[in-house]
């Protein structure tokens, strides 16, 4: 249970950081990657540290992020393509 747990947050602490830095500066496009690239980080911590916990109903959570994640990406770049 200890090494999910610490497998987790070792995803949330130091794989987060350059996501969220992509995701304050740079472009629009750069932007977006942070986006992506912070959903694609999150959903496997979050199911690192429901399994830790034991609480498979928290299950639900990350796979629900998934397909937001991947849907307002999609959003977004329809509305960056329109751009001049």
């Amino acid at each position: 249970m200890t090494l999910l747990l610490g497998a987790g947050l070792v995803l949330i602490i130091g794989a987060l950081a350059p996501a969220v830095y992509l995701g304050l500066r740079g472009g629009p496009l750069d932007r977006l990657v942070g986006l992506q690239l912070s959903g694609a980080l999150l959903v496997p911590a979050m199911l690192l540290l429901s399994y830790g916990y034991g609480q498979t109903s928290y299950l639900i959570v990350p796979l629900v992020l998934a397909v937001l994640s991947f849907a307002g990406v999609l959003v977004f770049l329809r509305l960056l393509s329109d751009r001049p």
